[in-house]
Formats: C-alpha cells, sequence, structure tokens
C-alpha cells in the first residue's frame, strides 16, 4: 500500500530537507510551518481509511529487501496499527504547532524538528512494519532520534544526563528485544508477524516460545517506562515540554504498549504472559501515582503520573490476555473488556495528558518556573490555562464530564471481573487486583488536585517568580484547547470512537474470533449504582480528605530514603561499570606496543592451534605434494636469511630493506605459481610500503640494543615460535581438511555469477564489492571525524553556559 509507505518515508525525506531549506524558509516563515505540514498531511492521508478499516479490512503491501535472509519491507494497516498512526500524527501535528510558539527562533530549530521528524518516522515504521527485523530497525531509531530530542539543550547537564539514561534503557530492552524476535524466528521460521500469528499454534510448544515471550516484554517494558525501567522517564522531562507533550505522552511510551498489544495473539493465554504483563502493569500503576504526589516540579509530577497511566493501559492488556485462553465463548468475551478498556485509556490519555503538559509548558514559558512552591495565585490572571489544566486533571483522576472517566470505569470492571476468572491461578490473589487499582487511583486524585490547587489557587507570590505572570498567546493555547475538546466530545460521542477505531483495532487483537462486534460493548457514561461507581465515589472522598490533609501524612515519604532508590543503584551500576571497566582497561593497555602483540599472538594460537589440535582434523599426506624445485628452495633460504638477519639489525632502514626482500621474495613465488595479478599487486604495495617506511625511518634514530631481561626474551621468543607452528601448521592442514566444503567451489562459477573470468577480479570487484564500500564509508566518516574536530570550534555562549 503506496500510502504507508508513503507516511513511513515522508518524514525522513523532509528532515534530509531541512538542513538544506531552513536558511531560505526563515526568511520566509518559521520553519515549524512546513514542518507542520508533514504530520497534518500523512493524519488526513490515514483518515481516509477509517470507513474502510472499520469494515474489517486490511492493507498490506511487501517490498523485497533482503529476500535471501527472509527480511523484506512489509508494510501492514489494520486497525490497531490505525490508532497509533493516527496519534502519531494528529497529535505531532498540534506538538508542532504548540512548538512554533513556545520555542524561540533563537533556538537551532533545524536541528529540532529534523530530530522530531526522524523520530515521527521512526514510529510510524514501528507501527506499520509487519517484519520483526524492520519492526527493530526503527524501534531503535526511535531510541537514537529520542535521545537527540531530550537532549536538545545539550548546553545543560541534566539534558544530556536524562538523554544518555534514557537511551541506555532503551537501547537495553530493544537488544533484548531483538534477542525474543530471533527466537520467535527460530521457533517459526517466519518473520512476518502476521505469518507467526496464524501459525500461533505450531510454536506454542517450542523449548524457546517461552523465553522469547520473557525477552520480548523486557523490550516493551523498557520502552513504555515499567517497573522497574521507569527510571528514565522522569529525567526525560529535561527535554523541552513539545519533546515531553509528544514522546513521553503520545507516542515513544505507548511502542511498547503497542509491542503487547501486537503480539497479544501470539503470546495471550499464556500463564507467564498474563501475570507479567498484569502484575508489573499494576505495580507500575501504584508506585507512579504514589510517587507523583511528593514531586514539587510540575514536569516530574506529570512524569510521574505517565508512568503509572502507562501502568494502567499494561495491566489492562495483561488482564485482556485471559480472553486467549478460553478463546472464542459466551463468556470469554466478558474478559476481552480489558483490552477494550486498554485501547480506550490508550487514546484518552494521550488527550489528556499532552493538554496537561503543554498546560505546563505555558506555565513554565509565562511564568517562568515549574516549581509548585513557587507557583499559586494564577487562576485570574490565566484564566484559559486554568481551564485546561482543570479539563486534563479531572478527566485524569476518572471525574465525568470527561474522557477518563469512562476509561477509569471500564478498568475498574475489568479487575472486577477478574476475579471470578479460575485460569492461572487467580482466584487466590483475584482480590488483590481490584484493591491495588483501587488505592493507585486515590493516589491519582490526590496529585491531580495538587496540580491545580498548588499552581492556580492559592497566594500569588510575584516575588519567586522569574517573570511577570499573563496568560498566553492564542497560537499557544490553541493545541491543548483542541486536545481539551477532545476530552470533552468523547465523553459525550464515545462510541462514534468504539465503532470506528476501536472495534477493528478488537479486531486485530483478538484475530480468531468470528465476532467483531461482540468485542466493543456500547459505552455508557451511567451504569446505574454500581461496584465500579461506588469505588470511584471511594476515590473522591478519601482521595479529597487525603488532599486535604497532606501536610500530615506527606512525611511518611521519608521513610523512602533515597539512598534505596532505583536511580541511586542505577547510578552505583554505571560508577562500578564505568570504574571496573577502567582498571581492566589499564591493565592491558599499557603503551607498550609489545605487550600489545603478546596479546594477539597469544589469542592467535591459543584459539587455531587448539582448535586443530582438539578436533583431531591435523592430516598430512606428502606424498600428493608438488616436487620441489631447486629455486624455490632457494627463494625460501633467502627469506629464512632475510627473516633472521632482520632480528639482529641494528638500524631501521637495515631492518626495513630486509622486510622488503621477504616481500618481493613473495612476489616471485606468485610468479613460479603463474599468479602474476596477484604478483603485480604484491610487487606495487610492497614497493610503496618500502619507500614510505623508508622515507619515514630515515629521520628516526637508530634502533636502541634490546636490554630487555633474559625472560622477557625468551618469552617472545617462544611465542614467535609458536605463531610461526601454528601458521606453518595451518598451511599444511588446509590441504588435506574435509570437515566443511571448500568456498573456493562457489567461486568456481565467478563467470555465472558475477559475468567476470578473472576469479581474483571477480572476486575483489563483485563479491567484495558491499566490503570495500563499507571500508570507503568508514574512511569518510573518520574523515568528516577529523574535519570537524579541527575546523569546527564551540560556540562561545555554549561554552560559557556548560554546567
Amino acid at each position: 500500500m503506496v500510502t504507508v509507505l508513503i507516511a513511513i518515508l515522508l518524514p525522513f525525506i523532509c528532515a534530509a530537507l531541512i538542513p538544506l531549506l531552513y536558511r531560505r524558509l526563515r526568511r520566509i516563515t518559521h520553519l515549524g510551518w512546513f514542518v507542520l505540514s508533514v504530520p497534518f498531511i500523512l493524519f488526513l492521508l490515514l483518515a481516509r481509511y477509517i470507513p474502510q478499516i472499520a469494515e474489517g479490512k486490511t492493507f498490506i503491501h511487501t517490498y523485497e529487501w533482503v529476500p535471501s535472509f527472509n527480511i523484506n519491507f512489509s508494510t501492514y494497516l489494520d486497525g490497531l496499527s490505525m490508532i497509533f498512526g493516527l496519534l502519531i500524527t494528529g497529535v505531532g501535528s498540534l506538538v508542532i504547532l504548540y512548538s512554533i510558539f513556545y520555542l524561540s527562533t533563537k533556538e537551532s530549530l533545524h536541528h529540532f524538528y529534523c530530530y522530531l521528524l526522524l523520530f515521527m518516522g521512526a514510529m510510524l515504521g514501528v507501527v506499520f512494519s509487519d517484519n520483526l527485523m524492520v519492526l527493530y530497525t526503527f524501534w531503535e531509531l526511535t531510541s537514537v532520534s529520542s535521545f537527540l530530542l531530550i537532549a536538545f539543550w545539550h548546553h545543560r547537564k541534566a539534558s544530556r544526563a536524562g538523554a544518555r539514561k534514557a537511551m541506555t534503557i532503551t537501547v537495553f530492552g530493544g537488544l533484548s528485544m531483538l534477542a525474543g524476535f530471533l527466537m520467535l524466528y527460530v521457533a517459526s521460521g517466519t518473520f512476518s508477524i502476521r505469518e507467526i500469528i496464524a501459525n500461533v499454534e505450531v510454536i506454542r510448544d517450542h523449548t524457546l516460545f517461552i523465553p522469547a515471550l520473557i525477552l520480548i516484554l523486557i523490550g516493551a517494558f523498557t520502552k513504555s517506562a515499567q517497573f522497574p525501567f521507569h527510571i528514565w522517564l522522569p529525567d526525560a522531562m529535561e527535554a523541552p515540554t513539545p519533546v515531553s507533550a509528544y514522546l513521553h505522552s503520545a507516542t515513544m511510551v505507548k511502542a511498547g504498549i503497542y509491542l503487547v498489544a501486537r503480539f497479544s495473539p501470539v503470546f495471550g493465554g499464556e500463564a507467564v504472559w498474563f501475570w507479567l504483563v498484569s502484575v508489573i502493569g499494576l505495580i507500575t500503576l501504584f508506585w507512579g501515582s504514589f510517587n507523583a504526589v511528593r514531586q514539587t516540579d510540575l514536569k516530574a509530577l506529570l512524569a510521574f503520573s505517565t508512568v503509572s497511566q502507562l501502568g494502567l493501559i499494561m495491566s489492562l492488556f495483561g488482564l485482556g490476555s485471559v480472553g486467549h485462553y478460553y478463546g472464542y465463548a459466551e463468556n470469554s468475551i466478558l474478559y476481552t473488556q480489558a483490552s477494550f478498556a486498554a485501547l480506550f485509556h490508550l487514546i484518552n490519555h494521550s488527550t489528556f495528558k499532552g493538554a496537561l503538559f503543554m498546560m505546563v509548558g505555558i506555565v513554565d514559558h509565562e511564568v517562568g518556573t515549574r516549581d509548585i512552591r513557587r507557583l499559586g495565585g494564577l487562576m485570574a490572571l490565566m484564566p484559559v490555562t486554568f481551564t485546561i489544566a482543570v479539563i486534563g486533571s479531572f478527566s485524569m483522576a476518572g471525574l465525568p464530564p470527561f474522557n477518563g472517566f469512562l476509561s477509569k470505569e471500564m478498568f475498574f470492571g475489568a479487575v472486577l471481573t477478574i476475579r471470578h476468572v479460575e485460569a492461572f491461578s487467580i482466584t487466590d490473589l483475584g482480590l488483590l487486583f481490584p484493591i491495588v487499582a483501587w488505592v493507585a487511583s486515590i493516589f491519582t486524585f490526590v496529585y491531580s488536585m495538587i496540580l491545580i490547587s498548588r499552581t492556580f489557587f492559592g497566594k500569588l507570590q510575584p516575588e519567586k517568580m522569574d517573570k511577570k505572570p499573563h496568560e498566553a498567546p492564542l497560537g499557544m493555547l490553541l493545541s491543548p484547547i483542541i486536545l481539551c475538546v477532545f476530552v470533552v466530545g468523547i465523553f459525550f460521542f464515545p462510541n462514534v470512537l468504539g465503532h470506528y477505531i476501536l472495534e477493528p483495532a478488537m479486531a486485530s487483537i483478538y484475530p480468531t474470533f468470528p465476532s467483531t462486534s461482540e468485542l466493543t460493548p456500547h459505552i455508557h457514561a451511567w451504569h446505574g449504582i454500581n461496584a465500579e461507581l461506588l469505588m470511584t465515589l471511594g476515590v473522591i472522598i478519601i482521595g479529597i480528605f487525603l488532599f486535604k490533609t497532606l501536610n500530615s501524612w506527606k512525611p511518611v515519604y521519608r521513610i523512602f530514603s533515597q539512598r534505596y532508590a532505583f536511580n541511586t543503584y542505577y547510578n552505583r551500576m554505571l560508577e562500578f561499570s564505568e570504574n571496573s571497566s577502567t582498571k581492566l582497561t589499564n591493565r592491558y593497555m599499557t603503551g607498550n606496543l609489545t605487550h600489545y602483540f603478546v596479546y594477539i599472538y597469544v589469542f592467535f594460537v591459543a584459539l587455531i592451534a587448539g582448535y586443530f589440535i582438539w578436533s583431531d582434523t591435523i592430516a598430512f599426506d606428502f606424498a600428493k605434494d608438488s616436487t620441489i624445485e631447486s629455486y624455490e628452495l632457494i627463494l625460501v633460504f633467502v627469506m629464512m636469511f632475510a627473516a633472521v638477519w632482520m632480528i639482529f639489525a641494528k638500524g631501521r632502514v637495515t631492518a626495513m630493506l630486509l622486510n622488503g626482500v621477504l616481500g618481493y621474495s613473495i612476489a616471485f613465488f606468485f610468479v613460479i605459481f603463474r599468479a602474476p595479478d596477484l604478483a603485480l599487486t604484491q610487487l606495487v604495495v610492497e614497493s610503496v610500503t618500502t619507500a614510505l617506511f623508508l622515507l619515514c625511518f630515515k629521520y628516526l634514530p637508530d634502533l636502541m640494543p634490546d636490554a630487555s631481561h633474559k625472560k622477557v626474551q625468551w618469552s617472545k621468543a617462544v611465542i614467535s615460535t609458536f605463531v610461526g607452528a601454528t601458521v606453518t601448521l595451518v598451511g599444511l592442514a588446509v590441504v588435506h581438511f574435509d570437515r566443511f566444503e571448500p568456498v573456493s567451489t562457489y567461486f568456481n562459477d565467478s563467470y555465472e555469477l558475477a559475468g567476470g573470468s578473472n576469479i581474483v577480479n571477480t572476486i575483489l570487484g563483485d563479491f567484495r564489492a558491499f566490503d570495500t564500500m563499507l571500508e570507503v564509508v568508514v574512511l569518510l566518516i573518520a574523515g568528516l571525524g577529523v574535519y570537524t574536530l579541527t575546523k569546527l570550534k564551540p560556540r562561545k555562549e555554549e561554552t560559557d553556559h556548560e554546567n
């Protein structure tokens, strides 16, 4: 499908054009207006397919990439990928519109928008890829581009540290996920996600199925900031607010959620999957909401609230996996509603959390601080911003008439229903699910009230503010206002979203269920007085009480000393690894060239000679060897003489001339063995290197006598003897080695394979062309690095602001 390919490639193409066009564009208009057209056009293109996706259609297209390894660029548009595609492009459009008014023109805007488009294209690649290897490629590209975005204000130490932490943790998870993908390929024989889902019954009994499940979940947990990998998300708040509103509410942190949803048809129904996803999600939900209350920075508060909400969504997908265990049956439909609630809250969270991040950015931009202790009394001065804060916070707290209330009620319904499930021995622990969910929701209500009251109510403190507070311009308010319209609109018209967006996504999560309409409940704001409503009323009552008595019980956080915080352990682990690697490196990186050669030669002898000795593959048969001519013996003795004399040479020039004798003698051997092209190459290389070394060594002092201890000299002699013996052993044994098919048999058909009659030239020019190209690329990168270090200098203001 061309539209999906355009959606993936267009952000990358525009990102490549920005460095070429930004100087001209900034004379005409703000660069952001040009970038805004990219996600807006893509959003409209994807929206055209909503009716067809709602009818159950899917769009698949495959472009051959590396067919020999079964790696193809396969794009797949279905209900699940449509949700994420619309969020990536829709919220992306609003974030770019917001950034036009938020970021100063003095900022490096061309870098910012280039990084943002790279991230957008990478996220679209993740959600639209059907091939595991292609998905992994885009997955890691999201880590790289998010690193650049978080460290955008690179003159700040905290920004650099936050970017490093985010990349370290997410890349570690990505490598784990890659190992899981490879295991899944071994078990299924395909990289296609659709084919894996279609053959899931065949691979469930494979020994690698559970290890692949665990490794893939690690990748999802690290990207979506699940406990205990959540520590990178609060530090990533050092990024500009548009980045936080995009990466950490609607896109990057949802990549792990997408992975869990996409692989639910594969791993759903497994007890390991259920317990890991649901329990880790609930722990993350509680821990994030509990820690959000103690924060004094508005973005830090929102960061922990994001962790909490991500845990809520993750736990719902875990609970919904029970539906795969029972399959399509009358009672199992009840258990699939958790997945529906997860998808519903996924969209709701993107709307209210995006608006809240933008609101905090407005406060920071117009007041000059995000510190709750310095804020207060802003309601009268910033009424529109206050309204945005109320809508977003009340939705996050799960209050009507906002969309968060609907999905929070469904969440309560899911944790109550799971108590009655007999699978996976849930009945014994089922009561813990609603208890943890309810307690975490109380803390969610408390920090939502803190966000509103401490910022907009109370006494104005102008002396503690860096700027005179005033309302933001309309351009900065427009994006959060649009999100707030969705927050309210979804509450009143939820079934439009349910029919056109959520129902086809449920069909993607439960592909074996014949009826998708039964998977999509009719969403009501009022279900009468039931357990869910009573839980919500309890959240409000106890939440108000805890908020009013906050100062009396907040000292409980002192129990959780920073000494035992996860960040402390993370920092200790980094410090330990850095110190250990430094000590290890200093032990073998002595600066002595002799030591380095010893390491290389000892490893060479141990590996090669050890293999031949212990594998019992040494076989010599001199009877079939060719007759050695007298002139060949003369050449051998000349080379032996030159090699021995070179050891005792007192001058560098003499040593180099003797080394040249060895090289030219090898060239003569090539002539004798009827390989004139190799002989010519050897002569040219030897002549150039000999002349070059002679030119350099002429200006160096003479060699000093070796004053090292006799034991050292003897050790060098022993190592040299073993190296020579190993090379001789290889040369003799390789003629009769028959454990593997000779590589040369493949190149015998060089004319048919590459159209070259000279096999040596064909190997160098065709079969090794890719290798040669990479060598040239390495030289190019090294040259660019040298040029950058020698020609470019840091700006004075960057040096002055370094901290």
